[in-house]
């Protein structure tokens, strides 16, 4: 049953209306721009805070700590999906560059089929074999030809080891969204990193386990160099690079030793303090499976580790204090504390000289059992020309069949159609079930309660209406148990209601409340109109200065970090309509009534699936918006994907045979 609370505050609603310039539309007197992020903050903080528990608990005892590890370790295969297939490495040396005391081939392999890698291999001049590093490279353009990486490898190399830099996706010579010249179409690699990652995210994978798949491969390579000893292998990287080597290190036994630089910190502090940062470095369910990022050097644990930070980076090294407290009481536990060093060092981020030479002398105290300080000297560095593996620095010049991840991801879409065909041939109910998965919809019950607000001029006309050039509406707040206060307009008809439409629109509900000449022709036809902002619209829409435009999503900000908790935002605001429903169902004047649905742009696939979830829609009204997730496979360069984003969907469906498991029900579509 419906509760509903009325306010009769009057006056000073009016007043504090013009005091804090509140919209006249507005029902919420406070801030509403905040209540998604706060939500969101909220969730993220219980899951750590459970996480943060299970850690404490497992403190002194070896064996939990072992079974904390464990557990970890299962997490951490759930959540690192969607790895491509192995194809041969088909290595191929395109150049060599000898230097003092050592030399640098330019290298391309093969991750995956028609797909390849650049990378260069800085061998050390002596008979081996050597030991080996993986070098991991931040978000630079210029990738493994940035100077201190550079640097970092020749330092390397001259003190005895094979250094292997690896070009990420998406930058120096491995632009994936090109035009027909070859020239990226995005500015910066992390542009193109979250633009790919949301089609991956589609088809149950992340850009996050790309890099990983091609560093494994690179891994692949070095064990089949006869220069190398396949036992003494590790691993650094610097910024997307040490959160490259965090992954790693969690997924590859082969590697030794591990040095993430200017990347670990608190997962929860980052989110809370500065946002999501870019789509390689986000993987959706983190949170939801408590992972935090030291718990995949946890996973990795007792292996040693040295982690590099600088105390003034932007990177919160406060909470690199606490990544490395929650590293320091596991390695104290199974019995391995003089395996875990922090080197933090007065400066920002970046692998700068004092942190190179901490880092060389790490690995070699640990694979050359030699302790002695080393010191950089002069050296020399190459342009990024020089250091090109491939004709102009693009792989398509040495691979007329090079594969983009675009081409990867539109193929694997036509090989998932036989898994989707076989979900479209399940009964409606067991759809409606796995959908309630994805959308984690696991409150089938709701129990709403409806706060109606009135105003001086609402207390003196009838049923607590008032009126806006000659149409009378209710403001209300429609609550849930924790979950975000929703707000909306109700319109009632003077006569007999004929049936109900919920109209939502991604521009809020401001925007339809001031075309009344509209508003009045279903009014007059006996329709009661519901008109809502579902939470990130209208009054509770992010600031737009919270939301770097560089990653083309106008709620960046709070999507990624619902997608972060395991929470979509098209599953929640699947949830905001089915509460709407749920309020016409128990309210007195309207229980009985069927519902039309009426949305457009990013709110239409949620529109979609409360409908096909909810049998008392009976009509569905679509304007705008994508007609398929294919759309966004096809041209990743689409704004806002990770507002309609599901994870793993197109496993199980695309939007097409939504629309057809919609049937019969009346159906208006103008996309």
């Amino acid at each position: 049953m419906v509760k509903t609370t009325v306010v009769a505050t009057g006056f000073l609603l009016f007043i504090c209306a013009l005091c804090f310039g509140q919209k006249p539309f507005d029902v919420l007197d406070w801030k509403g721009e905040a209540s998604l992020n706060t939500y969101l903050i909220g969730k993220m903080t219980k899951q750590y805070e459970a996480r943060k528990q299970a850690l404490v608990a497992a403190k002194g005892s070896r064996l939990a700590t072992m079974g904390y590890q464990s557990k970890v370790k299962v997490n951490i295969q759930q959540l690192m999906q969607g790895f491509p297939l192995k194809s041969p490495l088909n290595p191929q040396i395109t150049g060599t560059l000898v230097r003092d005391g050592y030399r640098i081939e330019k290298l391309v392999y093969e991750s995956f089929k028609d797909h390849h890698v650049s990378a260069n291999l800085y061998l050390p001049i002596g008979k081996g074999p050597f030991p080996a590093v993986v070098l991991l490279c931040g978000h630079e353009d210029l990738a493994k030809a940035t100077p201190s990486y550079q640097q970092t490898a020749i330092l390397f190399a001259k003190n005895g080891f094979v250094v292997l830099v690896i070009d990420p996706i998406s930058q120096s010579e491995r632009h994936q969204l090109v035009d027909e010249a070859g020239m990226p179409q995005t500015k910066g690699g992390t542009t193109e990193h979250t633009l790919l990652n949301q089609s991956a995210n589609l088809l149950g994978s992340s850009v996050a386990v790309y890099e990983v798949f091609d560093n494994m491969r690179g891994l692949d390579y070095l064990c089949d160099r006869k220069e190398v000893d396949p036992s003494r292998i590790g691993c650094i990287g610097n910024s997307g690079g040490g959160m490259q080597v965090i992954y790693l290190g969690a997924m590859d036994k082969r590697l030794k030793l591990l040095a993430p630089c200017s990347y670990l910190a608190s997962r929860a502090r980052t989110l809370e303090m500065t946002g999501p940062a870019d789509g390689c470095a986000q993987i959706p369910g983190e949170g939801k499976l408590q992972l935090e990022m030291s718990d995949y050097l946890i996973a990795a644990a007792p292996k040693p580790v040295l982690v590099l930070a600088g105390k003034f980076d932007f990177i919160d090294y406060q909470g690199t204090l606490e990544a490395y407290q929650d590293l320091s009481q596991v390695y104290a536990d199974l019995g391995a504390k003089a395996d875990l060093e922090l080197f933090g060092y007065a400066d920002g981020h970046g692998l700068s000289k004092p942190k190179r030479e901490a880092a060389v002398t790490w690995f070699r105290k640990h694979f050359y059992k030699d302790p002695k300080p080393v010191k950089e000297g002069d050296l020399q560095l190459l342009s990024a020309e020089d250091l090109w593996s491939t004709p102009q620095g693009k792989l398509k010049n040495l691979y007329k069949k090079e594969r983009s991840l675009v081409d990867y991801h539109l193929d694997l879409y036509d090989r998932l159609s036989d898994g989707r065909a076989g979900f479209s041939k399940q009964t409606n109910d067991f759809k409606r079930e796995k959908i309630r998965g994805l959308l984690a919809l696991s409150d089938v019950n709701l129990n709403v309660e409806v706060e109606v607000l009135d105003s001086l001029v609402v207390s003196r006309l009838k049923d607590s209406l008032f009126s806006a050039k000659g149409l009378r509406y209710s403001r209300m707040i429609l609550r849930s148990p924790e979950e975000i206060p929703l707000p909306f307009l109700y319109f009632k008809p003077e006569g007999k209601i004929k049936e109900v439409l919920i109209w939502a629109d991604e521009d809020g509900k401001g925007k339809l409340a001031k075309t009344p000449d509209s508003l009045r022709k279903y009014l007059d036809q006996g329709y009661a109109l519901i008109l809502p902002d579902l939470r990130g619209i209208g009054e509770t829409k992010d600031k737009v200065s919270l939301n770097d435009p560089k990653y083309q999503n106008k709620e960046y900000r709070n999507a990624m970090f619902a997608l972060h908790l395991g929470q979509s935002l098209v599953g929640q605001r699947v949830y905001d309509l089915l509460t709407l429903v749920q309020f016409v169902k128990q309210d007195k004047l309207l229980s009985g009534q069927k519902v039309w649905l009426r949305t457009n742009g990013l709110l239409n696939v949620p529109a979609m699936h409360a409908a096909f979830l909810e049998p008392t829609i009976v009509q569905l009204d679509l304007y705008g918006g994508i007609p398929s997730y294919l759309s966004r496979l096809q041209n990743p360069l689409q704004k806002d994907g990770y507002s309609e984003l599901i994870p793993d969907v197109l496993s199980y469906y695309d939007l097409p045979d939504l629309m057809q498991w919609l049937l019969p029900i009346r159906l208006i579509s103008h996309l």
